[in-house]
């Protein structure tokens, strides 16, 4: 401080020696100057670059006038380091010739008077400086004592000829004559109210010291016993206590409270707790419900999901810890737009995994473009038909991996039972006795099976921009190219319906692979036929669809009168309420080249109206949410009239911005979640003035939304925050009843399942391509009385 031009450096050994400067040797504490070239410390830092001690004055030394720059030994460390470096030519002069003082140029004087000639010099008078204050007339001021009560001045005259006249003195009452006398009484004089000055005084208390002594009293120690036994009465007490006057008063006297606390009793529980039933659902410590998300498990994949984000999550329907999740590549708002056009820069494949082996996927499923959303078949689960980004659907079926799946849980356990037994027995023959081919599924485990699809759809049939959701449409009903529902007798999952961006929504019709068994026993020729198929990975179930499979039904959402399209993103049927059926029920049955009549399924999806009944009550209206955040509520059901089809259409407007969940709830068909932008909102279908509930617009934006699967008032909305939104209807409506914060990045999707009555799990992926599965706590599983 108050001196810029010096900057402290630090000089090691090895600078030392490159520049002759090492301490003790050619710098010293009263030797402590060295001047340096400025070329060489330029070829200093040249040479050794960052590494080089005057790296941090690089900039002072580049721009130095001088060609010698002066560097001084700091010995005390006065400037912090063992040496500094001086960055102007005037210092540098100062230092190395410093400028003789007053004192010194008088003394020389002196000196040279002296041996010259031996004169006196002539006196000087001492010139008076000026008095500089440090403060000491204050305190002198302030111990100084002064009269600060005014004095009283009083003034006495008298006539003048009453000077020297006698004085004659009388007694007299002074209460007698009028102002005889005056009283002085006491007051407050504010001339003596002044403050004291404050002082530093010290006050230390100490307790008195005494001695004291304690002694307890000690008893000796002696053996005791107790033992008591019921006493009871001989049968001549009993006769006589039975039989006297007084049992029968007790009793007579009591009949009639007995009778009415008995009567309390059937009418109400006189035991129930009133107080513990208010608090019902707060079972955890201090009286407040633990509604957290517990981490359960995470996924990810360094290969496939790098640099991805997960488009959809889906539970399998029939065995136990095993999800599914698609991949899509990370791309900003602008470039979704033509997603479709993009090209596939990384292999594109679904992964499943499983909770028993979370290190690496068990299946991979192979895509031919990025899926944006999938689904399990309801009637088949090895059935899952998913929508692509170029607009194409897919079909897999992994019938051939099923077992795999289900021996995950197995492998599991006997992988923990083989290292508990493993002192006592060899690996070998536990696995050989427990699991034969417990070898064999973990090298294959190594490496996932890499399952192809089954069937593509036409790509000039199919949708012209990204399938943005898929839905199977309900096995009890079909619908042909008459635009009615009919009925399916074999209850199997056949038809799908996707829409797109690309303003069309479009029905599917999939030949069925696996029939119940009475229309095989019914159909199906007794005889056993075995069949190979073609390969390992790529079953031929769907073969005579791929590259051919072409829509039943496409409703185009372009207003011919106005010019309007409606975009839609998400679509929602009426009737979705899936039951799923075990594997143990459903034997598949290997696709043939056999005749029409060897085919029962032939007669299902091929029969015409005259052959099936006409599902009059089914509801064939569906809602649908659009790019521009409106909700469009339709019948695909057509009328046709000379050639002219009518459809009925209603428009809401309600979010500002892509919806991005249409979802109904599960407890209630008419009653509809949908998310989009920074709000959300319920509605009830037949409410045509709007919805039943909307939130305020938040500060961030809703990505994601799902109703619970347990309880009807609760739902969780995922934001781009990473944060998930915990909402209870019952306790709050206007905010969230809690939030946690799941990831660093966008919340992308969010899927429920109920694993067992007390485990309840919720999968949320982000958009750095992570799988979050997350243990819903009891109070959000357990649904209260009359919700």
């Amino acid at each position: 401080i108050g001196h810029p031009e010096i900057f402290p450096l630090v000089f090691t050994t090895k600078t030392q020696e490159i520049f002759n400067c090492r301490v003790d040797e050619d710098v010293t504490e009263e030797n402590c100057f060295k001047l340096i070239k400025k070329e060489d410390i330029i070829q200093d830092l040249k040479t050794r670059a960052a590494i080089s001690d005057f790296h941090p004055v690089k900039k002072v030394v580049l721009e130095y006038p001088g060609e010698e720059l002066l560097v001084v030994f700091d010995a005390k460390f006065q400037y912090g380091q063992n040496f500094y470096l001086v960055a102007s030519e005037e210092a540098k002069e100062n230092l190395l010739k410093p400028p003789e003082t007053a004192e010194e140029k008088e003394g020389e004087k002196e000196e040279e008077n002296r041996e010259g000639t031996l004169e006196v010099p002539p006196y000087k008078p001492p010139v008076p400086k000026p008095w500089v204050s440090l403060g000491s007339e204050k305190e002198v001021e302030e111990e100084s004592v002064k009269d600060t009560v005014k004095k009283v001045k009083f003034m006495i005259s008298r006539a003048r000829r009453k000077f020297g006249a006698p004085i004659t003195y009388t007694d007299k009452n002074a209460s007698q004559v009028k102002d005889s006398y005056v009283e002085c009484t006491s007051y407050q004089d504010k001339t003596f109210s002044n403050k004291i000055l404050e002082k530093d005084v010290g006050i230390q208390m100490v307790p008195k010291v005494r001695e004291a002594t304690t002694q307890t009293n000690w008893t000796y120690r002696k053996n005791a016993a107790v033992q008591y036994f019921p006493r009871q009465l001989s049968n001549e007490e009993k006769e006589e206590s039975l039989t006297s006057e007084k049992l029968k008063d007790f009793l007579t006297s009591v009949r009639f409270s007995t009778e009415i606390a008995l009567q309390q009793n059937e009418i109400m529980n006189a035991f129930f707790d009133d107080w513990k039933a208010l608090a019902e659902d707060e079972s955890s410590p201090g009286g407040k419900p633990d509604v957290s998300l517990k981490a359960y498990q995470s996924f990810t994949d360094l290969h496939y999901l790098k640099d991805r984000t997960i488009s959809c999550v889906c539970w399998h329907p029939t065995i136990y810890g095993i999800i599914a999740v698609s991949a899509r590549q990370q791309l900003s708002s602008e470039e979704q737009v033509n997603l479709s056009d993009k090209p596939l820069m990384q292999q594109s494949v679904i992964l499943f995994w499983s909770f028993f082996c979370p290190n690496h996927p068990q299946l991979i499923l192979e895509c031919p473009e990025d899926i944006y959303c999938f689904q399990f078949s309801p009637s088949d689960p090895n059935i899952i038909a998913g929508g692509c980004t170029n607009g194409q659907l897919v079909l897999w079926d992994i019938s051939q991996h099923e077992e795999k799946l289900q021996n995950e849980k197995n492998v599991a356990d006997g992988m923990k039972m083989s290292a508990v037994n493993m002192v006592n027995a060899s690996i070998l023959n536990i696995l050989q006795y427990n699991y034969p081919s417990l070898a064999q599924v973990q090298q294959s485990s190594t490496e996932p099976p890499l399952v192809g699809y089954c069937a593509v759809s036409s790509r000039q049939c199919s949708h012209k921009k990204p399938v943005t959701d898929i839905h199977w449409l309900p096995g009890y009903f079909e619908d042909n190219q008459m635009d009615a529902a009919s009925e399916n007798r074999a209850e199997i999952c056949v038809q799908l319906v996707t829409c797109s961006p690309d303003c069309s929504v479009l029905f599917w019709d999939v030949p069925a692979t696996k029939l119940p068994e009475q229309l095989l026993t019914e159909k199906v020729r007794e005889e056993e036929i075995f069949y190979k198929p073609k390969s390992l990975n790529i079953p031929d179930t769907f073969k005579q669809l791929d590259l051919c499979w072409k829509p039943l039904i496409k409703i185009n959402l372009c207003e011919s009168g106005t010019n309007t399209e409606h975009s839609p993103i998400r679509i929602i049927v009426r009737e979705l309420h899936y039951q799923y059926k075990t594997s143990e029920k459903m034997q598949p049955l290997k696709t043939l080249e056999v005749s029409a009549k060897d085919r029962p399924y032939t007669e299902i999806s091929t029969s015409s109206s005259k052959n099936l009944k006409v599902l009059e009550n089914f509801s064939t209206n569906f809602f649908l949410g659009t790019e521009d955040g409106e909700i469009i509520y339709l019948d695909w059901k057509t009328e046709i009239h000379s050639d002219s089809a009518k459809q009925v259409c209603q428009k809401y407007t309600t979010h500002t911005e892509t919806i991005n969940t249409l979802q109904r709830s599960p407890f209630f068909k008419d009653i509809i979640l949908c998310v989009g932008g920074q709000n959300f909102a319920i509605w009830k279908e037949g409410v045509t003035n709007g919805p039943i509930l909307k939130s305020s617009c938040s500060a961030g934006r809703n990505t994601a939304g799902h109703w619970s699967l347990t309880r009807p008032g609760v739902f969780f909305i995922g934001r781009d925050d990473g944060n998930i939104d915990i909402w209870d209807l019952l306790k709050k409506t206007h905010e969230p009843s809690r939030f946690q914060n799941i990831s660093k990045s966008k919340i992308t999707f969010i899927s429920p399942w109920i694993a067992s009555p007390k485990q309840h799990f919720l999968a949320v992926s982000d958009d750095l391509g992570v799988l979050h599965v997350l243990e819903i706590c009891q109070t959000l599983s357990d649904p209260s009385k009359n919700e």
